[in-house]
């Protein structure tokens, strides 16, 4: 009897692993939960090898890229090791806002069965709010940098002691400056405690952190040396802000004419709303998303794949394992999240030997990152402007002579322009279709779009000088000749913290 409920424990195990990989990790069964409400069901790589020693209480360096499933890599095994009843037991720090948002989104969506509650702690956002969040005992915070420095040197957070400590795109960290932030924040953190850095790249100055704040670290690698891009793809980035996306796109799509084209955005929301609008304009588009029918998916690519759709709008679901031979341009709406995931989305263009063109648009925010991705990828990735309406019409003209170069005389027409020699003479008819052709295809949106290389000089010429004033305010000077954002809760004035080694005191 025994061994007969001995064996269906084995095979009910056997047959949940192969169900569900992250089974076998040993998580705890709320924030299991978690993982399969989210319908995570084969682990990652990265995944696969960091949650056992995060799990174990090790700490852990890893070369992984965004995208790849590095928050759950983290997040699970660090949510499975929390006792949740002791304020904020983990610290993750991002370079951006919007990176911090999301990954605080998607901890709190593994973690929600286990009660798990987070917070978000960056800039644009109240300090009182942010300190109260914290004080009444958060499980998580999310931070960037100079935000979490500041309420620590602040002194108004109570109980901060985190056992757990990520440190999410360090190399981003420091390309932005935030290196000494980074420095100062660990002096306020517990010693007892266990450290998590994830990395792209893994240059000396982070490699030399990395020294300094892990112990005996477990070093995980699933960076790989061979992602590089197609030489037959001529690949390209435009410099816009934000609010200039849609009529971007569009004056791309007017003056490039792509045969065949894939035009990627990050959410489905966004590729329905992007489909429609160009349907609008006259583009012959389809959506395609994971929330679709996979009936509806079929019948999108078989049209697509048959000519019968001109620009496909997708989310990354189309990026990987889509074979059609014959499209022209891709067009990244949005910045992918990671190198990988560009590597897959310009590679729907430039197949069969035929050559492919990638143009990505970019804000000033996100010049950075399509550098790294330049960096990684090897690839020659040129900074172009979006053409104005002006040169639009010489573009048109332009492609125009090519045309009529190129096109075959059929007999049809030599019998219309027979017709007309008695009223029209040669000059005036080639004028007047000319004129026809030209006119149907009137372009639209404002005169200019976009950023000029100058404007772009400048903005990164001025961001590097504030961070660098940043930074020298932080160390010394930062309230000198004004108040402070807010004014700090601790005994007469003072820090809460105790030594400068560390540890807040307990109220």
């Amino acid at each position: 009897m025994n061994q007969e409920k001995s064996e269906e424990n084995e095979n009910s195990k056997n047959s949940n692993n192969s169900l569900n990989g992250f089974i076998s990790f040993g998580l705890e069964d709320n924030i299991y939960q978690g993982v399969l409400a989210a319908g995570f069901k084969t682990p990652s790589e990265i995944q696969q090898e960091a949650i056992p020693p995060v799990l174990d209480g090790k700490d852990v360096i890893a070369q992984a890229h965004t995208g790849t499933g590095k928050t759950a890599a983290f997040g699970l095994p660090a949510m499975s090791r929390m006792h949740l009843d002791r304020g904020v037991e983990m610290l993750v720090i991002t370079p951006t806002r919007e990176l911090a948002f999301q990954v605080s989104d998607e901890i709190y969506r593994l973690g929600r069965y286990a009660g798990v509650r987070t917070g978000t702690v960056c800039g644009g956002q109240s300090y009182n709010r942010q300190i109260t969040m914290i004080n009444r005992g958060i499980n998580v915070v999310v931070a960037t940098p100079g935000r979490m420095l500041d309420l620590l040197t602040s002194g108004s957070l109570n109980y901060f002691e985190p056992s757990i400590v990520v440190l999410d795109e360090a190399d981003e960290m420091l390309d932005m400056g935030f290196l000494d932030d980074i420095k100062e924040i660990y002096k306020f953190l517990p010693k007892e405690r266990q450290n998590l850095l994830f990395s792209a790249t893994m240059p000396p100055q982070i490699a030399k952190l990395a020294k300094s704040i892990l112990n005996d670290p477990v070093v995980i690698k699933t960076v790989h040396e061979d992602e590089s891009t197609n030489s037959d793809i001529e690949q390209q980035y435009c410099v816009i802000e934000e609010r200039e996306r849609e009529n971007a796109i569009i004056r791309l799509i007017e003056d490039q004419c792509p045969s065949k084209a894939m035009l990627f955005c990050r959410t489905r929301t966004e590729v329905d709303r992007l489909s429609c609008s160009l349907g609008a304009r006259g583009f012959n588009t389809k959506p395609l998303h994971g929330d679709m029918e996979q009936a509806q998916r079929t019948e999108v690519m078989q049209g697509f794949r048959q000519g019968l759709v001109d620009i496909l709008v997708a989310t990354d679901v189309a990026s990987r394992g889509l074979d059609v031979s014959d499209v022209s341009h891709v067009f990244n709406y949005h910045m992918p999240f990671d190198t990988k995931s560009y590597i897959h989305r310009i590679g729907r263009t430039g197949r069969a030997g035929q050559k492919g063109i990638a143009i990505t648009l970019v804000t000033p925010r996100e010049y950075r990152q399509m550098g790294r991705i330049q960096k990684q990828t090897g690839a020659e990735i040129t900074l172009s402007s979006i053409p104005s309406l002006k040169e639009m019409r010489l573009n048109r003209a332009e492609r125009l002579k090519q045309d009529l170069v190129d096109q075959k005389p059929m007999k049809a027409a030599e019998k219309l322009i027979s017709s007309l020699d008695d009223s029209l003479d040669i000059n005036e008819i080639a004028v007047k279709l000319a004129s026809i052709i030209l006119s149907e295809q009137a372009e639209s949106g404002p005169e200019y779009i976009g950023l000029s290389r100058s404007r772009l000089d400048q903005i990164i010429a001025d961001e590097k000088h504030e961070r660098r004033q940043n930074r020298k305010d932080k160390f010394g000077k930062r309230f000198k000749g004004r108040k402070p954002p807010f004014k700090p809760s601790g005994k007469n004035g003072k820090p809460n913290h105790g030594s400068k080694g560390g540890k807040s005191q307990k109220h």
